[in-house]
């Protein structure tokens, strides 16, 4: 029985060690098999960013004609009100896009709204390229308006995020490593240099990420060329504007009532009249102001110190063109091109600088002169009182759905309407030709020629300056005289090469 057992022991154990083999042979193959699959996802992880991260997520790449997501219904169709998108039931978010991280880029954006709309457009095209991960944008909260909004005051930061994955890495926040960090004084803070093409970014910025992990670029105003990008680059840039730069609930609501309120009683002109005082103070144009009035714009001028120019000839500059039509002259200008008396007159502004002696003349020819404080009661704006931001946001949105928009200046909301207006079919925008315009005024005031001289004049001029498909003028080495490029987006319109003319 010993012996037996004993043999039957040393069976078992010849037959524990093949069981012991075989599953280490197992074990030896599943591990090799887990290790060629990471090795396989590490190369297409490295392989260029052209065609590695399609064939990874299934999805095409940033550089596509397309602006996802879309807006659908339950039915999953796109869904709009009047010509306006209206807030979604849900959204179709692209998949995350995989690639290797070389940094994170902190940005803090100057200015009013519009001009840090588009530097967000540029920021996010840039942190695309770079394959860095970008932190939601910082906004301005130092500068004349003294706007304290944040980001998601304003804008929507989670759709904001969500439909731009497919792209870029956007965070809220640092992560705490590397908060600590920047706490700690560890990281880069600069300027860009403006108007710079990509390779800028490339040769000069891109190494900082290297050596500091995290970038902060505390101006982002126009510190993106308007031409010569690849085209990938500027689709991209109308894709942030259009698609995943959407307003929050509470603004986008506010803003189609003001929307509905105008449909209702018919068709409405948007008049963008850009004579706050801040303007003709940083203009220094003071056509038609008393000489109290006059003195007090130029200390205004004097007591900010970022606004470079202080000694300015007003009649001069506004010879040239180069400043804001008064109302004055804006109400002769609509008249001329015969614009309905009885159309509403939204003014999008902000107050304008001599009230309602200013606005008399306006009011006089259009008795249907219209703000959002006279169509939405005090309790509907308390909460964007002190926010000049938001107050913007809902201008912005009334003024893409005008039938006319008409600005009296090419300042930043004026020039990003007007290309967000031809990017939803050609809206007609009528742009002054101010240069021209105070020269007929003037004309007409002193009595050189009559009204009917007068009216045919303004109409000529401005027959081909209604919005209509053109070509940005470039103007090689001097970037801020050349058309800007969200005013014009033609790469992302809907149009070939050979429909575009010269304006």
């Amino acid at each position: 029985m010993g012996v037996k057992g004993a043999l039957l022991g040393g069976g078992n154990s010849k037959r524990s060690d093949k069981a012991r083999s075989k599953m280490m042979k197992v074990w030896i193959l599943r591990a090799s098999t887990t290790i060629l699959l990471w090795t396989c996802v590490v190369q297409l992880t490295a392989i260029g960013e052209t065609w590695g991260p399609r064939v990874l997520k299934g999805w095409p790449s940033c550089f596509t004609p397309s602006i996802p997501p879309f807006p659908v219904n339950s039915n999953g169709e796109s869904t709009e009100v009047g010509g306006a998108s209206v807030v979604a039931e849900k959204f179709v978010f692209p998949p995350k896009r995989i690639y290797k991280n070389n940094g994170y880029l902190m940005v803090s954006c100057n200015g009013g709204l519009n001009q840090m709309r588009g530097a967000i457009c540029d920021m996010v095209a840039i942190a695309r390229y770079l394959n860095v991960t970008l932190i939601v944008p910082e906004l301005d909260k130092t500068s004349f308006w003294a706007d304290p909004s944040e980001f998601q005051d304003i804008f929507d930061v989670d759709h904001f995020i969500n439909s731009l994955r497919d792209e870029v890495r956007i965070l809220k926040v640092l992560p705490p490593r590397l908060k600590r960090r920047v706490e700690l004084g560890i990281f880069h803070s600069m300027p860009p240099v403006s108007w710079s093409d990509i390779s800028y970014y490339h040769n000069q910025i891109l190494p900082l990420f290297h050596k500091y992990k995290v970038v902060h670029l505390n101006r982002t105003d126009a510190r993106l060329a308007n031409n010569g990008l690849p085209v990938e680059i500027q689709k991209l840039r109308c894709r942030v504007n259009y698609a995943a730069l959407r307003f929050t609930s509470q603004i986008e609501e506010l803003g189609r009532r003001v929307i509905k309120i105008l449909r209702a009683n018919g068709p409405f002109l948007v008049l963008h009249l850009r004579y706050e005082m801040d303007m003709l103070a940083f203009s220094g144009c003071t056509q038609g102001c008393s000489t109290e009035e006059a003195q007090e714009l130029t200390r205004m001028r004097y007591a900010y110190p970022w606004w470079k120019e202080k000694v300015i000839d007003s009649d001069a500059k506004r010879r040239d063109g180069l400043c804001p039509l008064t109302p004055e002259e804006t109400t002769l200008v609509l008249r001329a091109l015969d614009i309905d008396q009885s159309m509403q007159i939204y003014i999008a502004s902000g107050e304008i600088y001599g009230g309602s002696r200013r606005m008399a003349a306006l009011a006089a020819a259009f008795p249907n002169v219209v703000r959002k404080e006279v169509l939405l009661e005090t309790d509907d704006l308390r909460y964007f009182q002190n926010h000049s931001s938001q107050m913007a946001a809902l201008d912005y949105m009334v003024s893409l759905e005008s039938d006319i928009f008409v600005p009296t200046y090419d300042g930043n909301m004026a020039k990003v309407v007007e290309g967000h207006r031809r990017y939803l079919g050609y809206r007609k925008t009528i742009l002054l030709d101010r240069k021209l315009i105070v020269e007929l005024v003037d004309q007409y005031t002193n009595g050189t020629f009559g009204w009917d001289e007068f009216s045919s004049s303004i109409k000529a001029a401005h027959v081909s300056r209604m919005g209509s498909p053109s070509r940005r003028l470039v103007i090689p080495d001097r970037p801020k005289e050349e058309d800007y490029f969200y005013s014009n987006p033609y790469e992302c319109l809907p149009q070939s090469i050979h429909q575009l003319t010269s304006i």
